[in-house]
């Protein structure tokens, strides 16, 4: 660790002996004027940093070395201080004879205590007194830090006498880990010293126990706010799960318990071998190389590794683009595979500390079943080289995986089977000996067998993620172990490959329990489908994504992959078909139920030649509900969930000839009677008449909660004489906010409502559109929510609703005030989508349809639709998703006369007038003409 008597010589910042002079020089010069001279100082105080922080970002640059960034930055920051408090104490409150009290010991606490930091940190001092503050001490403290904010440094400080500094660690344990972690700066050394042997006695000896528990809860609290997982694809570097803020907890536990003051001791000690004090110093190496860049490139002290900067990181980092991988998702690899071995590092002193009962073995434990009373050691019955130890899966020896390397499966069916925690020691052994896992065990019967009893149990994700901790799963299964720890460069997709294919797993459980009411239909279908099914759908569920990251279609690549680990797991040729088909068509049902007219024939013909069979669409509803649950936070919501189950119903008769469980008519006849069972307060003849206002499609497509909102919405308007009517809702769960509109019917209606919204900044994610049989458009509008206080958002919301009110009325003119708002902004600038039109007359037997894929960005749908009008087509429904930062929008459209479109000079002016859209002013756009498909 770096401190004042162990400079690195050939990384100074600035040479302190030549700032010295100068300010010397300095005081001289403005020997008169105090507050001159202060401002002179800190003036020149500035440039040094700067000048200092600017070298050391190019040092970074060249050697990519991120701890030795960090340790720069650190003993520059060393250096000012002790030339800023030479400077007090010679030329501002010198004390020819200083008293006891007037000594004093400046220390470096908390993170910069390590002899480490990045270029925003905070810099935390502790002005150290003999026993109580005296006027010299307080006057030299205060012009130190006044210096330091000048420079627009944040400093943390306390001035304290040691009393002081052990009352407070006792009471307070972010003090006392901030004491922990002190480093002497300069002054008098006794007073230190002193510090930290009371420190030692009075305030770490027998309370290892209190310290460990408390920075283990802290830690959970932190992983908390920051999300769960530690895959999450826009990690925080400092506080994620995983982060450099992990490794410094594990320190934190290593330095109070083992009494070390680097963590090269805890080799001697046991915790660590060398192997793992290597990875340690991989690992810091790697995050403060990623935070100091951060710091550096976004010029303050940026956390959050967000989509806008991530390849920017990447290119200073020196990733490079491979093929099927660029060079931001390879350098997000390299994070969240370094985020895994902070998690493997931190097990392994856990398990030191219960060995050493510093630590209660329930907080290990909670990620398996109920916590038990300890047994003690006992044998299982299914094997001899595995014990029960306390609750904990145990190995008799050392030579267990070597023995018999099908143990590297079985080892996570018996903890699976009889509940028990992996135990640390045993998980590290396995890592160690993952070269076991060869060709040989994977063709293995039994090591297949007992993997797929794991993978159709139905606590399957915790185990997998067990073995995928291990490394187990990506040796075993060579396919999963290319997409460990792969992200995928987009908004839409909120985890890794792995861990979504995880969650995948673990809400099919769910699913099958029939626990949840967001996923009705899908837990139905679970009980009806043939019991032999049950199976394939795991498989399928397990192997869908798996063969992301390549340059070939990823369903495709994917099929192939199942129909080479199928029979590895004892499926038949049929069984392996289904599970291939399922891959292949995995994407399809969620893109016809979201961007295509169900009320269509030829949508649900098409889609039912797909499905082939009314099995194969029961298990594709199923691994398509899952799909779209395990993506993240507010992905699936019920307007996916009705959507789903349209598209399922419309579907069902075609496959059967006619027949279905529910017809339409009965589907529609169920939706209206839960809308009266919802308005019981609502006379029989209001009900029928707004009943009779809507037509099948609305009431197939809309779920029950906003049906509710509809009715009482559309009678509020009517009772208040209101032709034009907005209203809005926040949907948390989903981040967006919903505005509803009940307005005459025109041609322009939608452009002009997607006008009003970018006319306001609101970038539009999802609609549902529907046409009332009165002439009226009730449409409901989702938009992404800008504040995080739901009071700003309301105040925004109804903003948004005037301006589309004003639009609707006329009194707004759009085009103006549009154009002022349609640029992309935000983290959706940091991506680049080929935008592509395709134009289809195979889609609809009365339609054109017309779909666009691109960058979104505010202000787009309206350009979209009104381009489209210019063009002279009238559009009879659109369809409107947003994936992430991807939009895709669906147009059913007509020509004035209400035919299709067929000409293929007429295609080739709609595609370039609508590519344009995407391409900057000065660029035009070439298109070839092509046949309608």
């Amino acid at each position: 660790m770096l401190t004042p008597d162990k400079p690195l010589h050939d990384d100074k910042l600035f040479d302190e002996h030549v700032l010295v002079a100068e300010l010397a020089l300095l005081a001289n010069q403005h020997a008169g004027s105090e507050q001159e001279l202060r401002r002179a100082v800190a003036q020149r105080l500035k440039a040094v940093l700067a000048a200092g922080r600017k070298q050391a970002e190019q040092l970074l640059l060249k050697d990519r070395q991120g701890r030795r960034c960090a340790e720069r930055l650190c003993f520059m920051m060393d250096e000012i201080i002790r030339v800023l408090f030479e400077f007090v104490g010679t030329h501002l409150y010198p004390s020819e004879n200083p008293s006891d009290s007037e000594h004093m010991a400046i220390v470096a606490t908390g993170g910069y205590g390590r002899g480490l930091l990045a270029p925003g940190s905070d810099i935390d001092l502790l002005f150290l007194l003999p026993y109580k503050q005296t006027a010299w001490g307080e006057s030299v403290a205060e012009a130190i830090l006044y210096c330091l904010w000048d420079l627009g440094l944040k400093v943390g400080h306390a001035t304290r006498s040691i009393d002081e500094c052990i009352r407070q660690a006792k009471a307070d344990m972010t003090i006392r880990t901030a004491i922990l972690e002190s480093r002497f700066l300069l002054g008098d050394k006794k007073l230190f010293d002193e510090l930290m042997t009371r420190f030692d006695k009075s305030v770490i000896q027998g309370t290892g126990p209190e310290f460990v528990a408390a920075k283990l809860n802290e830690r959970e609290e932190r992983h908390r706010r920051a999300g769960q997982s530690r895959y999450l694809v826009e990690p925080n570097v400092k506080d994620g799960k995983g982060g450099l803020r992990d490794l410094h907890t594990l320190f934190w536990i290593a330095k109070y318990v083992y009494r070390v003051h680097d963590v090269e001791e805890l080799i001697d000690r046991g915790v660590f071998d060398e192997d793992e004090l290597k990875l340690f110093r991989r690992c810091e190496d790697f995050q403060w190389s990623v935070r100091c860049n951060m710091h550096f490139l976004t010029g303050r002290a940026e956390e959050r590794l967000s989509f806008d900067i991530q390849r920017e990181i990447a290119v200073r980092l020196g990733y490079t683009e491979h093929p099927g991988m660029k060079d931001v998702e390879r350098f997000m690899k390299h994070y969240f595979l370094i985020a895994k071995d902070v998690g493997d590092l931190t097990a392994i002193l856990c398990s030191e500390l219960e060995d050493r009962q510093a630590k209660p073995a329930p907080v290990l434990s909670r990620m398996m079943a109920k916590f038990r009373p300890p047994r003690g050691r006992r044998a299982l019955p299914e094997t001899e080289d595995f014990l029960d130890d306390n609750n904990r899966l145990t190995i008799v020896d050392k030579d267990v995986f070597a023995r018999d390397p099908v143990n590297f499966i079985r080892m996570f069916r018996l903890a699976q089977k009889h509940h028990l925690v992996l135990h640390p020691d045993v998980m590290r052994l396995a890592n160690k000996s993952l070269r076991l896992v060869d060709a040989k065990l994977r063709q293995n019967p039994e090591a297949n067998r007992l993997f797929l009893e794991i993978l159709t149990s139905q606590d399957a994700e915790i185990i997998l993620r067990r073995m995928n901790e291990t490394g187990v799963l990506g040796r075993f299964v060579r396919a999963f172990g290319r997409v460990v720890a792969m992200m995928q460069f987009n908004m839409y997709h909120h985890y890794t490959v792995d861990e979504h294919l995880l969650r995948c797993i673990g809400i099919l459980a769910e699913i099958e329990r029939g626990s949840n009411d967001e996923f009705v239909l899908a837990s139905d279908l679970m009980r009806k489908i043939l019991p032999e099914h049950r199976t394939l759908l795991y498989v399928a569920l397990f192997l869908h994504d798996i063969a992301k990251g390549r340059i070939e279609d990823h369903s495709i690549a994917g099929a192939r992959i199942a129909r080479v680990f199928c029979p590895r797991l004892g499926l038949s040729a049929a069984e392996t078909d289904t599970v291939a088909w399922l891959i292949e068509q995995h994407l399809v049902m969620s893109t016809v139920a979201q961007s295509r007219d169900l009320s269509d024939r030829k949508t649900i013909e098409n889609f039912a030649a797909v499905a082939q069979s009314l099995e194969r669409m029961k298990l594709l509803t199923i691994l398509t509900t899952a799909d779209i649950r395990a993506v993240g936070p507010g992905v699936w919501n019920g307007w996916k969930a009705q959507l789903l189950r349209t598209l399922y119903y419309e579907t069902e008769p075609v496959l059967t000839g006619g027949f279905s469980e529910v017809n339409r008519a009965q589907r529609v006849a169920m939706a209206q009677a839960e809308l009266r069972a919802e308005l019981k307060d609502w006379p029989t003849e209001r009900i029928d008449a707004y009943i009779a206002r809507h037509y099948p499609a609305y009431w197939l497509k809309v779920d029950v909660p906003h049906r509710v909102v509809h009715a009482r919405f559309v009678q509020a308007a009517e009772d208040a004489g209101e032709s034009i009517a907005t209203t809005f809702a926040l949907d948390a769960t989903r981040g967006v906010t919903e505005l509803t509109i009940l307005a005459p019917d025109h041609p322009w209606l939608l452009s002009t409502l997607a006008g009003a919204c970018a006319a306001t900044g609101a970038n539009i994610v999802d609609a549902q559109i529907f046409t009332t049989t009165d002439g009226r458009v009730l449409d409901t509008i989702a938009v992404s929510r800008e504040f995080e206080q739901d009071d700003d958002e309301i105040r925004r919301a109804g903003r948004i609703a005037e301006t589309i009110e004003k639009a609707l009325s006329g009194t707004l003119k759009l085009p103006d005030v549009v154009a002022r708002r349609s640029v992309a902004k935000g983290r959706i600038k940091a991506f680049a989508i080929e935008p592509e039109v395709t134009i289809n007359n195979q889609w609809s037997n009365r339609y054109t349809v017309i779909e666009v894929t691109g960058l979104d960005r505010p202000g787009l749908l309206y350009e979209l639709t009104a381009t489209l009008s210019k063009l002279s087509l009238n559009i009879t429904s659109a369809h409107v998703a947003t994936f992430g930062e991807r939009v895709v929008d669906v147009f059913y459209v007509t020509d004035l006369l209400g035919a299709k479109i067929a000409s293929p000079t007429r295609e080739v002016a709609i595609k370039r007038a609508l590519l344009q859209l995407f391409a900057p002013a000065e660029q035009p756009v070439a298109v070839k003409a092509a046949g309608s498909r």
